[in-house]
C-alpha cells in the first residue's frame, strides 16, 4: 500500500453491483464520519487476507444475488508484489490522513440468485485499492477500477451489469479491529450499467450491496492487521 493513494485502500474488499429482473437497482451509500489525525497500520510490511465472513448480498429492488465465498489474498507473500500489502514502515502513518495500497481483485463464487431460472456469476479484473483513515468508527474505503466488476446473469433473465462502467469508483465502509479485524460495507451504492434484453433492468445507474471480510495476517498468522492513530 501507498500512504499517497488517498482514495485507494487497505484491506478489503467487496464489490457493489445488481442482478438481473424488471427492476430498478437503487441504494445510497452508509455514512461514517471520522476524526481528522493521523493514521498508522500494523504490522508494517506484512500481508493480509480478506475472506467473507458469512454471505455477500447484492441487491436490486426486491430481488437479491448471494454469494457464499469470496476472498482477497496477496498474490506473492514473499515480497515481489504491494497488493494486500500493509505499506513498510515509515509508510504504514500519515499524520494527516489515510493508509492505503493496492488489493488484489476480490473473487466470489457460489452466487444465487432469488428468482427461479436464474443465475448469476462475478468477473472482477483491474487494479482494485483500499484504504482507511483512523477515527470513531475508524473509515474504509474500497476502490473499484473501469469495469472491474461485472455480474452476468443466465437463464430466464440474460443480463450483464458493470460496476464502475466509465470511472473507478469509492465504496465507504467501517474498519473494526479484532482476532481477526473486520471490514464491512453495508447496503452501500455503486453506479452500474446494464445491458440485455427481456427483463433486464436496463435504466438502472446504481446498485447496492452488503458485505463484510475478516481480515488476517498472511505474513504472520499469530499477529493482527490493526489500525490505530
Amino acid at each position: 500500500m501507498r500512504r499517497t493513494l488517498p482514495s485507494r485502500a487497505l484491506l478489503a474488499t467487496g464489490a457493489g453491483l445488481a442482478t438481473a429482473a424488471a427492476l430498478t437497482l437503487t441504494g445510497s451509500a452508509t455514512a461514517h464520519p471520522t476524526a481528522a489525525g493521523s493514521t498508522t497500520v500494523t504490522p508494517a510490511g506484512h500481508y493480509f487476507k480478506a475472506a467473507l465472513s458469512g454471505k455477500a448480498t447484492f441487491k436490486a429492488g426486491s430481488v437479491t444475488v448471494t454469494c457464499s465465498a469470496s476472498v482477497s489474498e496477496p498474490t506473492s507473500p514473499a515480497g515481489t508484489d504491494t497488493k494486500n500489502q500493509v505499506p513498510p514502515a515509515p509508510g504504514n502513518t500519515n499524520a494527516d490522513g489515510p493508509v492505503g495500497g493496492p488489493l488484489s481483485a476480490p473473487t466470489y463464487s457460489n452466487c444465487t440468485v432469488s428468482i427461479p431460472g436464474v443465475t448469476a456469476t462475478i468477473t472482477t479484473t483491474g487494479d482494485w485499492g483500499v484504504s482507511v483513515r483512523n477515527g470513531s468508527p475508524v473509515a474504509a474505503t474500497l476502490t473499484i477500477p473501469t469495469g472491474g466488476f461485472v455480474l452476468r446473469t443466465s437463464g430466464l433473465a440474460s443480463c450483464t451489469v458493470t460496476a464502475a462502467p466509465t470511472a473507478e469508483a469509492t465504496v465507504t465502509g467501517q474498519w473494526t479491529n479484532g482476532a481477526p479485524s473486520k471490514l464491512s460495507v453495508d447496503g452501500a451504492s455503486v453506479p452500474v450499467k446494464v445491458v440485455g434484453g427481456f427483463g433486464c433492468p436496463t435504466t438502472a445507474t446504481s446498485s447496492t450491496f452488503t458485505v463484510a471480510y475478516d481480515v488476517t495476517d498472511a505474513t504472520d498468522p499469530a499477529s493482527q492487521i490493526t489500525v490505530t492513530g
